[in-house]
């Protein structure tokens, strides 16, 4: 077994959508970023990798590789789990949480939580998915962007 912990950090820009966990959020702003910016994904993947001991999402799909330009974060996981497949590694669960002071995103949790279930091919009570605010505080409280954290557990099974 192994633990691997992620984090990641958007700051919201105009004329985007905004994409968290693979669905698009009804929102005026969206996430700066190379690819769709979804750092729901994102944090999840560096956890990922984390546990697998690989390196992080910049080096695996750096942003000055055009390839990755606007991609969706999904098909970054897709291939991160490939590779977890590869190496004979299974997802026991996984568990993240999205800072946002705007907009609520509690009526999209379950939507986000089938994308990934999906993606990653496991069932729905492996994923679970939180939202908080930071009580106006700091660049969350001040609406200026989004973080997420997931913790995840991989079992090896070779």
């Amino acid at each position: 077994m192994r633990i691997g912990q992620g984090f990641d950090v958007h700051n919201f820009t105009d004329n985007r959508p905004l994409i968290l966990g693979g669905t698009t959020i009804p929102f005026s702003k969206g996430l700066a970023g190379h690819s769709d910016a979804d750092v729901l994904i994102h944090a999840l993947l560096d956890a990922l990798l984390g546990a697998m001991g690989k390196e992080d999402i910049g080096s695996l799909f750096p942003d000055t590789d055009r390839a990755y330009k606007n991609v969706s974060s999904l098909l970054l996981l897709k291939n991160v789990v490939h590779l977890m497949e590869q190496e004979q590694w299974r997802l026991g669960n996984a568990d993240i949480i999205v800072m946002a002071q705007e907009p609520k995103l509690a009526p999209y949790r379950h939507s986000m939580k089938e994308n990934i279930a999906k993606t990653m091919q496991v069932d729905l009570s492996c994923i679970n998915i939180k939202a908080t605010t930071t009580e106006q505080l700091g660049f969350i409280g001040r609406k200026e962007g989004i973080a997420s954290s997931a913790v995840v557990l991989l079992f090896q099974t070779k």
